[in-house]
C-alpha cells in the first residue's frame, strides 16, 4: 500500500465523532474514544477482527468489547470518518474517509493486497461523463480488481534432476 499524506483537518477524528454522536442524541464514551484514538493512530486499512486484535493487545487498561469495537465502526461510517473498501477473505475492510485525499484502490483477487493511489485524468474522465449525462458528481469511489505484480510473478522453479540430464 503507498502511503497517502494526510490532509491538515480542523477538526480531529475524535472531536468530529462526539459532534456526530450528539446529533444522534449519543455521547462519546470512554470505549469510543479508544476506538477512534486507535483506528486513527496510523493510516492503514484494516477488519473489524485486526482491530479488536489491536484493541486487546493493549496494556495500559483500557478494555473495549467486541461488540462495542463492531459498533463503533458502524458509528465511524456513518459519520463520514471511515468507509468500508472491499471485502477479504469474507470481511470488510475499512479505512479512513476523514482527513485523507480522494483516491482510488487497485485490489488484488489472489492475495488481497490492497495498494491505493492517485490520478487526476481519472476525476477529469468522470467530470467529463456526469457533464454528458448532466449529472452533478459528488465524489467517486473507484476499485480496480485484478492480479498483483507479485502474484504475477511465475513461480520460482528449481531444477530437477531429470532436467539435469
Amino acid at each position: 500500500m503507498s502511503e497517502l499524506a494526510a490532509i491538515e483537518v480542523d477538526v480531529s477524528p475524535a472531536e468530529r465523532f462526539r459532534e456526530y454522536l450528539a446529533t444522534q442524541g449519543k455521547r462519546l464514551t470512554r470505549e469510543r474514544a479508544i476506538t477512534v484514538d486507535e483506528v486513527f493512530a496510523s493510516h492503514e486499512h484494516f477488519d473489524a477482527d485486526q482491530l479488536v486484535a489491536r484493541l486487546s493487545q493493549r496494556t495500559d487498561g483500557s478494555r473495549v468489547s467486541r461488540s462495542t469495537i463492531y459498533r463503533t465502526l458502524t458509528e465511524m461510517e456513518n459519520a463520514g470518518l471511515l468507509r468500508k473498501v472491499a471485502r477479504s477473505n469474507d470481511r470488510e475492510i475499512y479505512e479512513h474517509d476523514y482527513g485523507y485525499p480522494q483516491h482510488d484502490h487497485l485490489i488484488c483477487n489472489r492475495c488481497g493486497e490492497l495498494t491505493e493511489f492517485q490520478n487526476p485524468d481519472i476525476k477529469q474522465i468522470l467530470q467529463a461523463v456526469a457533464a454528458e449525462y448532466g449529472f452533478r458528481m459528488e465524489g467517486h469511489r473507484l476499485e480496480v480488481s485484478g492480479i498483483c505484480a507479485r502474484c504475477s510473478r511465475p513461480p520460482a522453479r528449481g531444477h530437477r534432476k531429470l532436467d539435469m540430464i
